[in-house]
C-alpha cells in the first residue's frame, strides 16, 4: 500500500522491572513515501511540508536534521550497508508537527528496492535532551504475513530510568490496514521494558486530519508532557536514576542482520 495514511490507535508503554508501571495514550501517525511530501502538501489544506499549518512534516525534524533533503541522507545510510534501493520507495512513519511542534521518540523508516521488496528498517529514536540516533538494520525475508524480527544492542541514552545497556527486539508488521509495532528492551537477558504502537489505517485527507484535529488538538504537545508526567510517577516509585551519557559518536549505527533477536518477543 504506497498511497499515504493516517494511522489513528495508540501506544503503550509496560514497565516490567524493578516494578510494573504501564501507560497507555492515543495518537496518530503519518505514514508517507518522503518523495510525496512536496505533492501532499499542495493537495491537502491542513497539511504542508517545511512550513508552519495545523499539521506539518519538516525535513529538519528527520534524517541530518539539518533541513537538507532526506532522500541522499537516507541513501547514504543505506549504502553503508551496502543497500541499494535502486530508486524503490522510502516511506516514513511519524508523528505530525501539530501547530508547529512535534516530539518523535521513534520515527520509522521503511525502506524498498525498485522491485518493491523491503531491504531495510531505519529506527530513528530521541530523547527529551535532544539527543537523536538512528539504527539501520537490513531486512531479512519474512514470510507472507508475517512479522519482521530485529534486533540490536542498545547504543543510545533515551530514559535516565534505564541503563545504557541491554538488547533491542522489534517486531515489526509492514504497514497495512493495520499498524502493529512491538519493542522488547531486556536488560541481563530478562524483560525490562515492552512498547507498543497499534492503529487503522486511514487515506491522509483533509477530512482525516480534521478529526484528528477534533479529538487531540494537542497530540503532539500531550506526548511530551505525559513523559515527563510517567517520568515523575517512576522516580516516586524508586527508580534508579542513570547519568545521560554522550550520544554515540556516529549518528546512525548500521547492524549486522545476523543480530540475534531476543527470544523472548517470538
Amino acid at each position: 500500500m504506497t498511497t499515504p495514511a493516517l494511522y489513528t490507535g495508540g501506544i503503550m508503554h509496560n514497565r516490567l522491572r524493578p516494578f510494573r508501571h504501564r501507560f497507555t495514550a492515543r495518537v496518530a501517525s503519518l505514514y508517507v513515501d518522503i518523495d510525496d511530501l512536496p505533492a501532499l502538501s499542495r493537495r491537502l489544506w491542513l497539511f504542508s511540508h517545511n512550513r508552519f499549518n495545523v499539521f506539518s512534516v519538516h525535513d529538519r525534524d528527520h534524517g541530518p536534521r539539518d533541513g537538507g533533503p532526506l532522500r541522499p541522507w537516507a541513501e547514504a545510510q543505506l549504502a553503508r550497508a551496502g543497500i541499494d534501493l535502486d530508486g524503490g520507495s522510502i516511506r516514513l512513519l511519524c508523528f505530525p508537527r501539530m501547530w508547529g511542534y512535534v516530539f518523535n521518540p521513534l520515527s520509522v523508516w521503511f525502506c524498498y528496492h525498485r522491485d518493491g521488496g523491503l531491504r531495510a528498517v531505519l529506527y530513528a529514536v530521541a530523547n527529551t535532551f535532544g539527543d537523536h540516533h538512528t539504527y539501520l538494520i537490513p531486512a531479512g525475508e519474512p514470510a507472507p504475513g508475517e512479522p519482521l524480527r530485529q534486533g540490536c544492542a542498545k547504543r543510545f541514552h533515551v530514559s535516565p530510568f534505564l541503563p545504557l545497556a541491554g538488547h533491542y527486539a522489534f517486531r515489526v508488521h509492514e504497514p497495512g490496514e493495520r499498524l502493529r509495532l512491538a519493542i522488547r528492551y531486556a536488560v541481563d537477558g530478562e524483560d525490562t521494558l515492552v512498547a507498543t504502537q497499534t492503529g487503522r489505517r486511514r487515506p491522509l485527507t483533509d477530512g482525516a486530519l480534521l478529526g484528528v484535529l477534533a479529538r487531540t488538538p494537542a497530540m503532539t504537545a500531550k506526548v511530551m508532557a505525559a513523559i515527563h508526567w510517567q517520568a515523575l510517577h517512576i522516580w516516586r516509585k524508586g527508580a534508579s536514576f542513570h547519568r545521560r551519557p554522550a550520544p554515540p559518536s556516529e549518528p546512525v549505527s548500521v547492524i549486522d542482520p545476523g543480530t540475534p533477536c531476543d527470544e523472548a518477543s517470538r
